[in-house]
């Protein structure tokens, strides 16, 4: 049965997204208590359903979600299999570590069973006790039930014993997909991952003098800081050139640029870095909903960020590694000695076409894409973001075709490069594409 805290979380989830709420309303509406109302809304901003911004008050904003799992439960598998609890609910928030098939004799099974492993098996009792008494949870396939002694069990232990109506090999599937996620270790860097917090933060109030911001200047060894009101919400941001020449009695809120490009914690390092770059800018304030300030990112933080990305090792392949694994680079020497830029061979593998039995359009994207980020890390021994890709078919790259990519690049400049792509099959001309790319500086 539902409880009253409960209940209010799931009247505010219902609420639509801009709706203001109250401890004094929700008690009303609901029929509780000031106090439950209070801590039932607390909890819900926590779980980010709401958000209390100053002079406004508490509102219903967008639930932010994580788009993948952080780590596997039983409670994660009981979703990825549409699973019933049979028993020991207390557990599902264990965390899983691998999973065993019963599919051989209970007394062969005994070595592979593990504290923390999941035992998928179907309406075989022996095995189930037996996986619960070597601290694993049961997954039952088939939609089988189990008996009253292993819920109980399964109670007593905290151990999940949990029921679907997939078969093994599907449910044995499904988890192992959502374990390969959870091991790819290049997860998208949030902000949040890599901000100074707001102990560590210097900053200036608009009462603050340029002779305030000398003294933190000096003590730093830092040029820009934010600007906050008496509320602490960012108002300004203010650099060495903004007060060059200034006398020290003058007040920063004159000399201040106002209304500062601005992150939040849940922004990605690739979205920050492409403004940081493009704009030039060297320090962003890392804000709450209502502009509080709550640290700062620096553009050698967003570098160094973005240089760990693209060098750690990983686990599990993403589909675009998957891609460049199959991408084949040769360096092209002059004959005077220089470098010129390399190439890159490819062969088109069946699960690499569309409907149509040609190269998928995304497949050539991200093949044009990593040939463009090797070419600028072997001439100029830079790293790239790539900014925009243009692309022009000639002719269809069949299933199985095996074509060679040749780049040149065109422009070069402090901030971004444009590179000129030629894609050939036995030596004809079958695409072009132009590729326009920010350079990352090295941290």
């Amino acid at each position: 049965m539902a409880t009253k805290h409960d209940l209010i979380l799931s009247h505010i989830e219902s609420l639509p997204v801009g709706d203001r709420i109250s401890v004094r309303g929700i008690a009303k509406d609901l029929s509780v208590s000031e106090g439950t109302a209070y801590r039932a809304i607390k909890d819900a901003e926590n779980i980010g359903l709401v958000s209390t911004i100053q002079r406004v008050g508490t509102i219903r904003i967008e639930r932010k979600l994580k788009k993948h799992i952080e780590r596997l439960t039983f409670s994660e598998v009981v979703q990825i299999t549409e699973a019933d609890v049979l028993g020991g609910a207390s557990g599902l928030d264990k965390d899983l570590n691998k999973f065993v098939i019963g599919a051989m004799q209970v007394s062969a099974m005994e070595r592979y069973v593990t504290p923390g492993s999941l035992m998928i098996v179907g309406n075989r009792v022996n095995a189930q006790k037996l996986a619960l008494e070597d601290g694993a949870a049961v997954l039952i396939t088939g939609g089988f039930d189990t008996v009253p002694e292993i819920a109980e069990l399964a109670d007593q232990l905290s151990l999940p014993v949990l029921r679907t109506t997939y078969d093994t090999f599907t449910v044995a599937t499904m988890i192992n997909r959502a374990l390969s996620d959870q091991l790819i270790k290049k997860d998208i860097l949030l902000v949040s991952d890599i901000y100074m917090s707001l102990e560590k933060t210097r900053y200036l109030t608009i009462a603050a003098t340029v002779a305030d911001y000398n003294r933190i200047a000096e003590e730093t060894k830092h040029s820009r800081f934010p600007v906050v009101n008496k509320n602490m919400r960012v108002v300004g941001i203010v650099t060495a050139k903004d007060i060059l020449g200034k006398s020290e009695t003058q007040s920063i809120e004159r000399m201040m640029t106002k209304e500062p490009r601005v992150v939040k914690k849940e922004m990605s390092v690739a979205s920050v870095s492409h403004q940081m770059i493009w704009d030039g800018l060297e320090v962003m304030p890392v804000v709450a909903d209502d502009l509080t300030l709550i640290g700062i990112v620096t553009r050698q933080d967003i570098m160094k960020a973005m240089q760990l990305v693209q060098r750690q090792p990983q686990v599990s392949d993403t589909i675009s590694d998957q891609i460049s694994g199959q991408i084949q680079m040769s360096e092209n020497q002059s004959i005077d000695g220089r470098f010129e830029e390399p190439t890159f061979r490819f062969s088109v593998s069946p699960q690499m076409v569309d409907e149509m039995g040609t190269i998928s359009f995304g497949v050539l994207s991200e093949v044009i894409a990593h040939a463009a980020k090797q070419t600028m890390k072997v001439n100029q021994r830079k790293n790239v973001w790539i900014e925009q890709v243009s692309t022009h078919y000639f002719r269809l790259i069949q299933l199985e075709s095996e074509f060679v990519l040749k780049t040149r690049i065109l422009e070069l400049g402090r901030r971004s490069a444009k590179i000129d792509m030629e894609v050939y099959i036995e030596n004809s001309l079958v695409a072009k594409a132009m590729v326009v790319c920010q350079l990352m500086e090295r941290p």
